[in-house]
């Protein structure tokens, strides 16, 4: 009997920070044991900070590309978990039946402050993220 592993998708609004950084832990915690994605209602790039924050955490996300939610991404997904609200709110059609988390996140990218003050906001979402999907895949998988 084989069993299909599951395949998560964290949604975004641009797919540069916040669901970039989950796939980066996602990826790190499951290894093999699923298939991991990351796309956005749009493709914004991806933030330079997130990179270096999660470099610093020993996680390289500069190969990830930022991507734009399609219907096949969809279609191979088994478990949706928006990051933020606006992808939350205007997240394209989905199956009836496929399962679906909220993470309301704040927008690092939005922080505002000194250099230091900036890059202790990414920390921080860095690790709430790194706690969720811990948290998440020990459920799951």
């Amino acid at each position: 009997m084989t069993t299909q592993k599951p395949c998560i998708l964290f949604l975004c609004t641009g797919n540069a920070c916040r669901s970039q950084i989950a796939e980066g832990w996602a990826k790190q915690v499951a290894g093999e044991r699923a298939e991991i994605l990351s796309a956005g209602i749009e493709a914004h790039g991806k933030n330079p900070r997130a990179i270096a924050i999660m470099a610093e955490a020993g996680v390289d996300i500069s190969g990830q590309a930022s991507t734009k939610v399609t219907p096949e991404m969809l279609t191979r997904t088994t478990l949706l978990v928006t990051v933020c609200g606006h992808a939350d709110e205007l997240c394209p059609a989905v199956p009836a039946d496929l399962p679906r988390i909220h993470w309301p996140l704040s927008d690092p990218a939005k922080a505002a402050g000194s250099e230091v003050e900036i890059t202790e906001a990414f920390r921080a979402t860095r690790d709430d993220i790194r706690r969720r999907v811990e948290k998440l895949l020990a459920e799951i998988l």
